[in-house]
């Protein structure tokens, strides 16, 4: 890889996206804002641009990629939708929720994006600089966060910039994200199951199935394994500082990372505070919860600790980023 490139940055607009659609279709990676986080975007069906996509992101190639496309008609040029599959689509798309179904024949995905998988995940993502890059292009892109692998995840543009300035050829500066987390990710099994909690609520997405979704297996997201879905490996999403979770009781030189109003005895004396949501608002903390991360990742603290937050709505997701973020630095 070619690190200590020079990486553009441009503001959104027409300009920008010219200059991304053009740059991916030459095989470049482009980073660029979808609602959820911001993505790095490589041509789904060029296999030596996603080889490069991962070696900028330092990601395993076992862990599959998803595809973005500008709509369902793209999205079922490159997947076989049954009945379910259309339902969440119709109910959801665009928006932040990813579906894994089976790969079509054909499909302009290469199969070092899909991990070797016979299935393929594919969002039509709400971000309207998103759609029209796609709609540029005029071609599916693979579009993980832009992030180095396993690091936080990005929500501006310069926090993609701090991770991938020098390894990919373009940011596009489309200014905060909205959501803040992922997007959740469903695979269209023979049962619907929750792969990954994110951006759209499990309760939203049971109301319109009209029965509840089911649980992938307990060893589904071990590193040894590989991945049904993107996001899934057990550490993940993690700053360099150790995560401390549901804390009580804040230490001496810990960063308090808070929810809601009533604050953690020993408060006073944590080295930094961040609270993603002073007034305990699952969704406002889901736009915080990266940023926040980062935030108190560079205060150089020994210990994140993290206050309990509920499980509902996005918390779910919430809880899901903290638990990886966690794991091995608890």
């Amino acid at each position: 890889m070619n690190v200590g490139l020079k990486t553009q940055i441009l503001a959104s607009g027409g300009a920008a996206v010219a200059a991304a659609a053009r740059i991916l279709a030459q095989g470049g990676l482009v980073a660029f804002p979808t609602e959820t986080v911001y993505g790095l975007g490589a041509d789904a069906g060029n296999a030596d641009a996603v080889a490069r996509l991962y070696e900028a992101k330092g990601r395993p190639a076992f862990n599959p990629l998803i595809a973005h496309v500008g709509d369902r008609a793209d999205a079922e040029r490159i997947a076989r939708f049954d009945a379910t599959a259309r339902a969440l689509a119709q109910a959801f798309w665009p928006g932040p929720l990813t579906l894994v179904l089976p790969k079509a024949a054909g499909a302009a995905v290469s199969d070092l994006a899909t991990a070797g998988l016979d299935t393929v995940a594919i969002r039509v993502p709400a971000h309207p600089l998103a759609r029209d890059i796609l709609r540029a292009l005029g071609r599916p892109v693979v579009a993980p966060s832009a992030n180095l692998s396993g690091h936080v995840s990005p929500t501006t543009a310069a926090h993609v910039q701090a991770d991938l300035d020098g390894r990919i050829d373009l940011i596009v500066d489309g200014g905060a994200v909205a959501v803040g987390v992922e997007s959740t990710i469903v695979g269209c099994f023979e049962t619907p199951m929750l792969l990954r909690p994110g951006g759209l609520p499990r309760e939203a997405i049971e109301r319109v199935l009209g029965c509840q979704l089911a649980q992938p297996p307990a060893d589904a997201d071990h590193d040894t394994s590989k991945p049904l879905a993107p996001g899934m490996l057990s550490s993940h999403y993690a700053p360099r500082t150790r995560v401390r979770l549901d804390a009580a009781r804040i230490e001496p030189g810990e960063a308090l990372l808070a929810f809601g109003a009533a604050i953690p005895e020993g408060a006073e004396r944590a080295s930094a505070v961040m609270n993603l949501s002073p007034r305990g608002d699952v969704t406002e903390a889901a736009t915080h919860l990266f940023g926040y991360l980062r935030a108190l990742d560079a205060k150089a603290a020994r210990t994140i600790a993290v206050m309990p937050i509920p499980h509902e709505g996005l918390g779910e997701a919430i809880n899901d980023r903290l638990r990886r973020a966690a794991v091995g630095r608890e």
